[in-house]
């Protein structure tokens, strides 16, 4: 339970003001079709996610320990200074997957935008840390749908509401912390 729930929160955070959430509102502003475009972005997530996952539990079981923990700290600090840099989107990716309507379009268009994403990168990671896949796949996969959902669904009302800078400002000091704590033996805690 804890690995999803510290999942959970370390991706939304991520999520807020990344190209992916500005994508939704882009799919949605063109298809006007919520269902299909959330059906598209929870698939490409899951699979995105189950990559990275796989990844991640895989240099669990192949990694020392020691390493392993070196090696996590040093991706969360990097993460961290990543967090900081605001992302660049092509609104003409949207315009090239549009032949096969809300769905497909949202599935190829996630699951691309998502492919060495900060988001992903964390969830590879965190898999990882935690040495176990499933409760952090269903919790990054969580954290991106509470972002993206509600921008798919009510974008065009919140879309200036949030400070992107800010944004970066905690996503950036979430892994951080988590970085700094992966130092930390867990025979500490």
């Amino acid at each position: 339970m804890h690995a999803t729930l510290v999942s959970t929160l370390t991706v939304a955070i991520a999520e807020i003001g990344d190209k992916t959430q500005f994508m939704a509102v882009l799919l949605a502003s063109r298809f006007r079709q919520p269902l299909p475009i959330i059906a598209g972005i929870i698939v490409a997530t899951l699979l995105n996610h189950g990559l990275a996952g796989l990844l991640g539990g895989i240099a669990a079981a192949a990694v020392d320990p020691t390493m392993l923990r070196w090696l996590l700290g040093l991706v969360f600090i990097a993460m961290a200074g990543w967090a900081l840099v605001p992302d660049q989107f092509d609104e003409s990716a949207i315009g090239k997957h549009a032949a096969g309507g809300a769905f497909v379009s949202s599935l190829i268009c996630f699951f691309l935008a998502e492919m060495g994403d900060k988001t992903q990168i964390a969830t590879a990671a965190l898999a990882a840390h935690y040495g176990t896949m499933l409760p952090v796949i269903l919790g990054t996969t969580i954290g991106l749908l509470l972002v993206d959902v509600p921008t798919v669904l009510f974008g065009h009302h919140f879309g200036n509401r949030l400070n992107p800078r800010w944004v970066r400002y905690i996503a950036s000091a979430v892994f951080l912390i988590f970085g700094l704590l992966a130092f930390v033996p867990a025979d500490r805690f």
